[in-house]
């Protein structure tokens, strides 16, 4: 079904106050961390729309963070299946809220990038280098990324990769809704940084890009009109690293 650009815009202003979202919570091998526990968790759930912000590294510039910042460094095995949990706002899990995990218009991809870092609680996160571990686009039968969150209830897993090296790394995990997206500004980009320290691993050192400069307002999966019918769906930055 195609939807015409008027009607789009009504579904977006209809949801949009209510829309967004925050990564709050994170499962190492099954086990939660804690709720905010590890993770530069924002008091304010709004997006980042500026792919040239700095805000779009770890979120908690127009977003403040909640203060004190947690200092808790998550232990993760090299190889472990980490999950991220996301919900509308700090407090409305299990509270029956219809915009929770996020609103259901809100379709896009779900993405996970580490850079390594000296220490995981370093408060400057500009300059680092980052690769994408995962991400999760637009399958064949029109179901997104976000769309498989929601139906999980706020959770997407992923593996930390087996070969990279031991140390301490912030965990960017990223939705991006679309709904708006059909110009620039439009995409919508939550993001927040879990604090972990891997243990194993290997030597690999991943091919890095930057944040800014990862995403360009131009790219087809940044600028795109999704009311439509879509053979497919390119998921912005860099391809997967795989070990």
């Amino acid at each position: 079904m195609k939807f015409s650009t008027a009607i789009a815009s009504v579904v977006f202003f209809a949801s949009s106050g209510s829309a967004h979202t925050i990564f709050q919570e994170l499962w190492v091998n099954g086990v939660s961390a804690g709720h905010q526990v590890g993770i530069r968790v924002p008091s304010y759930d709004g997006p980042i729309t500026d792919v040239n912000s700095n805000d779009l590294i770890c979120n908690g510039g127009i977003n403040p963070y909640v203060t004190p910042v947690s200092k808790t460094v998550i232990p993760v095995p090299a190889g472990a299946q980490v999950t991220a949990e996301w919900h509308h706002t700090l407090t409305s899990a299990n509270t029956g809220d219809a915009s929770d995990p996020i609103d259901a218009s809100h379709h896009g991809p779900v993405i996970a990038y580490l850079a390594k870092v000296p220490d995981a609680t370093q408060t400057t996160v500009t300059g680092l280098k980052w690769f994408k571990i995962y991400q999760d686009g637009l399958d064949s039968s029109g179901k997104w990324g976000v769309d498989r969150l929601i139906t999980n209830k706020g959770k997407v897993s992923f593996k930390i990769p087996s070969c990279i090296a031991a140390g301490q790394y912030l965990l960017r995990v990223e939705l991006i809704a679309l709904h708006a997206a059909g110009s620039y500004p439009g995409a919508q980009f939550y993001m927040e940084c879990a604090q972990i320290n891997v243990t194993g691993g290997g030597s690999t050192s991943p091919a890095t890009v930057s944040f800014p400069g990862a995403y360009k307002g131009s790219d087809p999966g940044v600028t795109i009109n999704i009311y439509q019918t879509l053979s497919s769906y390119t998921v912005p930055g860099p391809t997967v690293f795989s070990c």
